[in-house]
């Protein structure tokens, strides 16, 4: 090969080679131009612009008078744009040292000269979103927008504010388990009202459209596409501020004075099933409980002598016995099998009727009869008690109820004696709040009524949705049963194991229970207790019933009247003292109780002032706050620290309109009047929590020159 085709050969390899090069790369450019275009521009917005879930306001849980039980607070992260569009240099400068005085003011954090410091380094960064404070409360959000340069608005000052939101509960810990939670990042666990109804809580997202900056900073751009977000509607409870905080305090007390491991307590209205109070407490330390689980609605167990009530009824209901036939106790002893079931009474009580059974709660009595009347068809008896539904769950929408049980003869756990445990509720379960529905029932004429926790659902303050009463039961027995039924639940109180519940005021109904708990290990040789006591008040008229339960109380006393009726009592009270209209005919013939002189609530030293110039009695002779809620007593005034919380609505019912007017523009509230005189009602009620905007009307004492 001679030299001159030699580079010929080598300079065509080399063309050649260039060519082909040339051709992949054009070929790879026309791929990625054109059938791959879509894919790379995707991943290029997906670097620097996405959409973005903008998240709605979750509802509010209300108390049936409208306060506050669970809410969405706002709070707002303030960031800054130096490259606004309409950015303002020269405002910016010139209104700079009034700025940082006034965010100095605000915060408290730092001084001017270091707030000064910070807006100029950020200024000449150009920083585009930079986070200026974290968690702002919706008054300093207020503040700052109206702080010098700031309040020319977003564009011209860079300002940018968004808002968050954190759950909180105003009222704290009451009725805290039944509130509940839902925890979506610890295994999605969902509880109480806030689990049930979370779906209408939580609403439906909205989205927009940002820009990722510098330092991996997402900035909202906006776009006419964005969906705005549809905040999750309010959830209106049964639940009564007032007596849920007098029924968990009256437990607690009875929970540390008995040292006991856990309790609970349920107060329910006869005719609508709501639930006004229900209170659960374990001993988490030395004389310190809190709400860790919902016994009254999860812990099934064996009831013991409150379960005696529907078995009796059963057996009027089938015509095996009458209120006055007779039983022989004997002396408190009786065996069956292997089995000896005891009276509490030593001695026993000798040839008794079955009315005085109950009141007295004689297992021989209950157990006698039953085997004599049922000891040879089991199966009628348990076929009563399931036809009165005792072996169904209420079907609450609170998840964790927990399942009743009731043997049933030729199952693998009937035996011999299974008839007479089941007579005074043993190898029986149910929960605290199964038991009561049952004995609300007998309250309300024999209409067993589904237990009910929330009333209606609002948005934005519009109702939505009513819950009515459910019936679970149109009859749970006869009438005639009915009566006898009442006639001996009264008698329990009268003259039976209640007798230290019984007042002069009006008359309680109701049933005492003490059933031997079984350790897992010793089984009933541990003796632990259970200690209950389930009725209604006033007896004549039904208005509420209540369930006390006290779980192993330590002390030698651990009988359902004298550990679980002090707090049935301590609650049934309140309850009577405060509701007037159960009072309408001891009231018209009561005489006037006291002379003291009306006065309005308002500023607690100004009344105090007023109160010493006058010779007015009055205590405490110095509140503790700022603001006085006064009563009468007697003859003297009695003054109470207002609760106010920031951001929520406050009570000025029964303040003058310059007090009442001041407190809620103090929280940025407009407020319109018609008249003068004291505040007798306000359109938006207290604990509401305040939005931008909100206005309140003001219904007054006088009008036009007359009271109305």
């Amino acid at each position: 090969m001679t030299i001159r085709k030699g580079v010929v050969w080598r300079f065509t390899v080399v063309y050649l080679g260039m060519l082909l090069l040339g051709i992949a790369i054009l070929g790879r450019v026309v791929q990625l131009s054109v059938f791959e275009r879509e894919k790379y521009m995707e991943m290029s917005r997906e670097q620097t612009v996405k959409n973005e879930i903008i998240k709605p306001s979750r509802g509010d849980i209300l108390a049936d008078d409208g306060r506050l039980l669970s809410s969405s607070v706002p709070y707002y992260d303030l960031r800054l744009d130096m490259r606004s569009n309409a950015f303002d240099r020269e405002a910016f400068f010139r209104d700079l040292d009034s700025l940082a005085a006034g965010l100095a003011g605000i915060f408290g954090d730092r001084s001017a000269s270091s707030y000064k410091r910070l807006l100029q380094s950020v200024y000449r960064r150009g920083s585009r979103y930079y986070l200026l404070k974290r968690d702002l409360t919706y008054r300093q959000m207020k503040q700052v927008r109206q702080l010098p340069f700031f309040r020319l608005g977003r564009y011209r000052s860079g300002l940018i504010i968004e808002q968050h939101s954190k759950r909180i509960r105003p009222q704290r810990d009451l009725a805290a388990r039944t509130i509940g939670y839902v925890m979506r990042d610890h295994g999605g666990a969902v509880v109480g009202i806030e689990g049930a109804y979370d779906e209408v809580l939580r609403g439906k997202p909205g989205m927009r459209l940002v820009q990722r900056l510098a330092g991996n900073v997402w900035m909202p751009l906006n776009d006419r596409n964005t969906i705005d977000p549809r905040d999750g509607m309010d959830v209106v409870t049964t639940i009564d501020i007032d007596l849920q905080d007098i029924a968990e305090n009256s437990l607690r007390k009875q929970l540390v004075q008995n040292d006991a491991d856990h309790g609970c307590v349920v107060v329910m209205e006869v005719k609508t099933g709501d639930i006004k109070a229900i209170a659960n407490l374990e001993k988490v330390g030395e004389g310190e409980y809190r709400e860790t689980y919902n016994f009254a609605i999860g812990e099934s167990v064996e009831p013991g002598s409150t379960f005696k009530l529907p078995v009796l009824i059963a057996g009027l209901e089938d015509g095996a016995w009458d209120l006055g036939d007779t039983v022989d106790t004997d002396h408190g002893r009786v065996r069956f099998y292997n089995k000896v079931i005891k009276d509490s009474h030593d001695g026993g009580y000798g040839k008794i009727t079955v009315k005085r059974v109950l009141e007295v709660s004689s297992n021989v009595g209950m157990s006698k009869l039953v085997m004599q009347h049922y000891g040879d068809r089991p199966r009628d008896l348990i076929d009563r008690l399931y036809s009165m539904g005792l072996n169904n769950k209420l079907g609450i929408e609170i998840k964790g109820e927990g399942t009743p049980m009731i043997h049933y003869p030729g199952d693998k756990y009937w035996s011999g004696i299974s008839l007479a445990m089941i007579s005074h509720g043993y190898e029986v379960k149910m929960t605290p709040l199964q038991i009561l529905t049952f004995y609300n029932a007998i309250a309300n004429d024999g209409v067993e009524v589904k237990p009910r926790f929330v009333t209606e659902l609002r948005y934005h303050g519009r109702t939505v949705k009513r819950f009515g009463v459910q019936v679970l039961n149109p009859s749970i027995c006869s009438a005639a049963t009915l009566r006898k039924a009442r006639l001996m639940l009264e008698g329990v109180v009268e003259d039976g194991t209640a007798k230290n519940l019984k007042n002069s005021v009006y008359k309680i109904a109701g049933k005492t229970g003490t059933a031997q708990i079984a350790d897992q290990s010793r089984g009933y040789r541990q003796r632990k207790y259970l200690a209950s006591f389930v009725g209604y008040f006033p007896a004549d008229d039904p208005r509420y019933s209540c369930i006390v339960v006290v779980s192993a109380p330590s002390k030698s006393v651990y009988y359902g009247n004298l550990v679980a009726g002090p707090v049935f009592r301590e609650v049934a009270d309140k309850v009577y003292a405060t509701s007037l209209d159960m009072q309408r005919e001891r009231l018209a013939y009561a005489p006037v109780a006291h002379d003291a002189p009306y006065c309005k609530n308002g500023d607690a030293e100004e009344l105090e002032r007023v109160f010493v110039r006058l010779g007015i009695p009055h205590e405490p002779e110095r509140v503790p706050a700022r603001w006085a809620v006064t009563s009468a007593r007697d003859s003297v005034v009695v003054l109470r620290p207002l609760p106010l919380r920031e951001g929520l609505v406050p009570n000025v019912k029964g303040m003058g309109l310059k007090d009442a007017t001041y407190l809620l523009e103090k929280e940025g509230i407009r407020v319109m009047a018609d008249g003068w005189g004291t505040v007798r009602e306000q359109s938006v009620p207290p604990g509401r929590k305040v939005v931008p905007g909100m206005r309140i009307y003001l219904t007054m004492s006088l009008k036009d020159g007359n009271r109305q």
